[in-house]
């Protein structure tokens, strides 16, 4: 097997914060954003990373590109370990990896032409090109993302959201990085527009040998784009398998229930599925539930579920679980 492009270990996240309504001078309590979460990326492959809102998958993702600080853990990008790096080390990163966000007019900004958007790159790290070079490279990239030579010197409220998060997707693929961290990218989008720029990042992913790490809360979104894909609740990785397991043969309970909610196109099929509903909210990232943090939601939960924290197990499938009773 080839070697990792990325490996994340036992990354965490966590903020200090004053709860809400507390005086000045109350004590600053833990939000466990990100607890624990490892994985490996590999060249040309695309990571799905699935949950519910508030499950610490964009915190994650921000964590990688260093925009948010990891409290311990590791990253290590090409055998060069990053966690604790200077800003140098950093800097010379991210040529490598760039980032799509969720919202694309929102990332846009609104005072610059597209042409100075997807050129912006260029300026900060490749400083030897010329002005001419710079446009040249701008125009290819927009041919290449589906955009108009015409629509160069517009600015980014001219355009339709599809349109701006493909001009995102210029921005992101004009210093042609190793890897791109998508960040819900379709989610403000409709449906049909969902499915244009799914198969517009499948297609350059081919061409320009990419590898991708595809955030989405939808399991029916990621199936489209993923090799594999890892589950997170409350800051924490529930299930890591590959998409043809995953979906066969989901191993963790809070995957089922991600799983039932999947609607069915067919009628009499959706009728007769069997949807597990969750019961109650999110728990608290400040106060996790003890042991198992999905105890509190989750079906199947027994008394050894709320005194033991499940350690991560590889089951004989090849998937990667953390649950006492998978398998």
């Amino acid at each position: 097997m080839a070697e990792a492009l990325l490996s994340v270990r036992d990354l965490r996240v966590n903020f200090q914060i004053t709860p809400a309504g507390a005086w000045p001078w109350t004590a600053k309590k833990d939000l466990k954003a990100v607890g624990g979460v490892s994985f490996d990326l590999y060249p040309g492959e695309t990571l799905g990373v699935v949950g519910e809102s508030g499950c610490g998958k964009s915190t994650l993702a921000r964590a990688i590109l260093n925009l948010i600080p990891a409290s311990s853990g590791e990253i290590v990008w090409l055998g060069k370990t990053l966690t604790g790096g200077s800003t140098r080390d950093w800097h010379a990163v991210r040529r490598d990896i760039q980032m799509i966000f969720q919202d694309p007019l929102a990332s846009l900004d609104p005072r610059m032409t597209v042409a100075r958007i997807i050129g912006e790159p260029l300026k900060v790290h490749r400083p030897e090109l010329s002005a001419d070079e710079v446009m040249q490279r701008v125009r290819a990239m927009m041919k290449k993302v589906g955009l108009r030579d015409e629509m160069i010197n517009r600015y980014p409220h001219e355009f339709s959201g599809g349109q701006c998060q493909r001009i995102g997707i210029a921005r992101a693929l004009i210093l042609e990085p190793k890897l791109i961290i998508c960040d819900e990218p379709v989610s403000a989008l409709d449906v049909s527009i969902q499915a244009q720029i799914i198969n517009l990042l499948k297609s350059l992913q081919q061409e320009m040998g990419l590898a991708l790490i595809f955030i989405a809360h939808d399991l029916a979104v990621v199936k489209h784009i993923s090799d594999r894909i890892l589950v997170m609740y409350l800051g924490r990785e529930m299930e890591l398998a590959e998409k043809s397991m995953l979906y066969a043969k989901p191993s963790h309970p809070y995957t089922r229930a991600l799983l039932s909610a999947i609607p069915v196109p067919d009628p009499a099929l959706e009728r007769k599925k069997e949807v597990r509903l969750l019961q109650g909210d999110i728990p608290s990232p400040i106060n996790p539930p003890s042991g198992c943090v999905f105890r509190t939601r989750c079906p199947e939960a027994q008394t050894r579920c709320a005194q033991e924290v499940p350690v991560w197990r590889t089951l004989d499938n090849g998937t990667r679980c953390a649950c006492h009773f998978a398998g």
